[in-house]
């Protein structure tokens, strides 16, 4: 195995969901995200476990990934959450895969090709409101016109109803405002399906955030999301969590490292890389690392303070970062070895002194874009 690798630690991702779990009252259902390969961590394996823990749906963004998890043996329902294209629809129904549904022409393909299943029961789909995200959705005002057409449609059920928050990881005044204003538009939506004498099925709108701090939104179902996978929505994070009286310890589930592959002395005046962006101003040692930007480890974090930890202790990143590799400055000093583990982030236990939340607030952007950008030929080891 390459020595650049991601350990994913699948207990500490079980542990993750059945803390979550605690947040929810019972009989409440769980949608897990596994889209974007997992957030990077790998779809069937945290699928599985996932599944192992009891959840009751898996969400993807496309028909690839759930074909994917139908292929590995995966039974549990999955949600699509994007649109796919009318060339995708009949695998979507074949692999029983569940759209988000908003508009008469979408469902009449999703019905089409329902039907030329043949299929024993009617085809479930969840319906769409927007209520403030601006991305996808029927109008609130809509809904119970949209639920009257899948309800008279040939092979189709309403399995469901669904919004999504735009800033429920935002504790502000405004911002908390606007998260109701969407659940409000969101519950009259359901109520006018209701008045129709059609089910709305399950009712879901609770992202991770929600899920953690917004009780009352959970109604049937909750979606978390980067939560399961070790990291707090933005500012609903650790510290206002136990402000609150509502304390969870998420643990980071993913570990990039790497190794030291040479070390190499540099004098005084001596310059690194593309560019020549550093020059030494004293005669020190280079750690090379084969890591680089093709690995999720990024070009722009050659300026933004990050470090990488090398037994135990932070080493600054020297230069531009490349493709492939990267060089650390590890001074005049004999701790670090050729074939020692460098950690770019993740669990303590691994000897990570960061996580990928810490390099996203270095760096201004979020968790999510750090792991699920790890690419495919970073290996994967998973750990129990």
């Amino acid at each position: 195995m390459r020595c650049t690798k991601a350990i994913i630690h699948l207990e500490s991702f079980k542990d993750n969901i059945k803390a979550i779990q605690s947040f929810t009252k019972p009989g409440t259902k769980m949608c897990v995200a596994v889209k974007a390969d997992a957030y990077g961590h790998g779809a069937v394996a945290c699928a599985k476990a996932a599944v192992s823990c009891g959840v009751d749906f898996l969400a993807v963004a496309t028909v690839d990934e759930g074909i994917e998890l139908r292929r590995a043996g995966i039974k549990t329902p999955i949600l699509m959450l994007s649109i796919c294209s009318p060339e995708e629809i009949p695998s979507a129904v074949r692999h029983s895969i569940t759209p988000l549904v908003f508009d008469k022409e979408y469902i009449a393909l999703f019905d089409k090709a329902a039907s030329q299943r043949l299929l024993p029961k009617k085809f479930p789909v969840h319906l769409a409101v927007d209520t403030g995200m601006g991305r996808i959705g029927c109008q609130p005002e809509e809904a119970a016109e949209i639920a009257k057409y899948i309800d008279s449609s040939k092979s189709l059920k309403l399995g469901g109803m669904q919004t999504h928050f735009a800033v429920s990881d935002s504790t502000t005044k405004e911002n908390r405002a606007y998260t109701k204003q969407q659940f409000t538009l969101f519950k009259k939506a359901i109520d006018s399906v209701r008045n129709e004498g059609i089910d709305p099925g399950i009712c879901h709108c609770a992202n991770s955030a929600a899920t953690l701090d917004l009780p009352d939104m959970h109604l049937d179902m909750v979606r978390p999301g980067i939560i399961v996978y070790g990291y707090y929505p933005d500012m609903i994070n650790k510290t206002y969590l136990e402000k609150k009286g509502t304390p969870i310890n998420l643990k980071p589930v993913m570990t990039l490292e790497t190794e030291v592959s040479a070390i190499r002395s540099f004098a005084k005046g001596k310059s690194i890389g593309y560019g020549r962006t550093w020059t030494a101003t004293k005669s020190t040692e280079i750690a090379v690392l084969p890591i680089g930007y093709a690995d999720a480890f990024f070009r722009r974090f050659s300026t933004a303070k990050v470090k990488i930890a090398i037994n135990g202790k932070p080493y600054p990143v020297r230069g531009r970062i490349c493709m492939d590799q990267c060089m650390v400055d590890i001074g005049q000093q004999n701790d670090v070895k050729r074939w020692d583990k460098a950690v770019i982030f993740g669990a303590a236990e691994d000897g990570a002194l960061q996580t990928a939340g810490d390099i996203a607030n270095l760096t201004d952007t979020i968790s999510y874009e750090i792991t699920s950008a790890v690419t495919k030929r970073v290996p994967r080891e998973y750990v129990d």
